[in-house]
């Protein structure tokens, strides 16, 4: 049994890999990444090394996908690899500010054109059981349901950046190659993401509220922050893995082609920071300017991709629910002590 786990170099993926490596003490993982074997990663991998086989190259490259298949009976496949908004990197090397405004085509490419490559390949793979494709909220907009509630999988799609643009993409290519070939294929739509591992990587250099929170309660820095009120649907990226692996072990059919992956309810910026001070006695917090805050949210953003996200889809099928944000939040910051800090 191997798992190939595309873009398992990063934070909410990596977790996945070693997961599935201590779940399945005979398996294999191997993750193919276009970032570096860098060395938290390497010592996060350390108690599953023997059964991580890692690969560096993109999921464009057909020829290293090829390699992968000859070396090893991929069984299941979890795409994670993308371009994110927060890419500092450009595919191929060299900075950008802004992906969506540097490299569009380059976002396009990798995230749609990968997902296809991606699938065209696992067409060859006789001993395929499942594929889930890494989705994202940033396919629903700014908006949902009035009065807000949790966002739904149905409807209230309406991506305004090329990145969610490129997801939503890629659900409809997941849906009609697994129609077309008799592939089980499915989505994941990912609310904000915060855990273990979250670092800098060619993909990703963003902060977000929980990690900078934790991080200046653990130094014992005053947390500066522009709007209190501001909300979110943050999940634990350890959350995240069980959700993604009991999609992966559910015997016969998947019932949908795209479940939401959140904690399912709205936080406040006032409701993280109460439950840092919990964790870090003697936590400290202010509200200031925009300019001078550690987090910059918007008040007015109360539901849609910013709001709860829906997760009775996959609750009712497999069973999977989230820890309660108090839980997870406090595993967080027991990883970040024990660990050391991942800048």
């Amino acid at each position: 049994m191997a798992l190939l786990i595309t873009g398992g170099g990063g934070f909410v993926m990596s977790n996945l890999a070693r997961l599935w490596a201590e779940t399945h003490p005979n398996g294999q993982v191997i993750v193919l990444d276009t970032g570096p074997l860098d060395p938290p990663l390497e010592r996060f991998f350390a108690p599953v090394a023997a059964q991580i086989h890692y690969v560096r190259a993109s999921v464009l490259d057909r020829a290293a996908l090829d390699r992968i298949a000859a070396e090893h009976d991929i069984t299941h496949i979890v795409h994670g690899a993308t371009v994110t908004l927060f890419a500092p990197e450009a595919p191929g090397g060299g900075s950008v500010r802004n992906p969506e405004t540097d490299v569009p085509a380059a976002v396009i490419e990798i995230n749609v054109m990968g997902t296809v490559t991606v699938l065209d390949w696992a067409r060859s793979l006789p001993n395929l059981s499942r594929i889930i494709a890494v989705s994202s909220g940033a396919v629903y907009n700014d908006y949902g349901p009035v009065p807000a509630g949790p966002m739904p999988e149905d409807g209230w799609v309406d991506p305004p950046e090329f990145y969610g643009i490129s997801k939503r993409a890629s659900e409809m290519i997941a849906q009609r190659y697994g129609q077309l070939f008799g592939m089980s294929i499915a989505s994941c739509r990912l609310s904000g993401v915060y855990g273990p591992m979250d670092r800098i990587r060619p993909s990703r250099a963003h902060y977000c509220a929980p990690y900078t929170a934790l991080h200046r309660a653990l130094d014992g820095k005053t947390i500066r922050v522009s709007a209190p009120d501001a909300v979110g649907d943050h999940i634990h990226a350890g959350d995240v893995a069980q959700a993604i692996l009991s999609l992966l072990a559910k015997d016969g059919p998947l019932d949908h082609p795209v479940y939401n992956i959140a904690l399912g309810q709205s936080v406040t910026i006032r409701d993280l920071i109460e439950e840092v001070a919990r964790i870090v006695p003697g936590a400290t917090w202010e509200v200031a300017e925009a300019a001078d805050s550690d987090i910059v949210s918007d008040d007015t953003h109360k539901g849609g991709r910013w709001g709860a996200y829906d997760i009775s889809r996959i609750r009712a099928e497999t069973g999977w629910h989230p820890r309660s944000f108090a839980e997870a939040l406090s595993d967080y910051a027991s990883f970040i002590r024990d660990f050391g800090v991942t800048r």
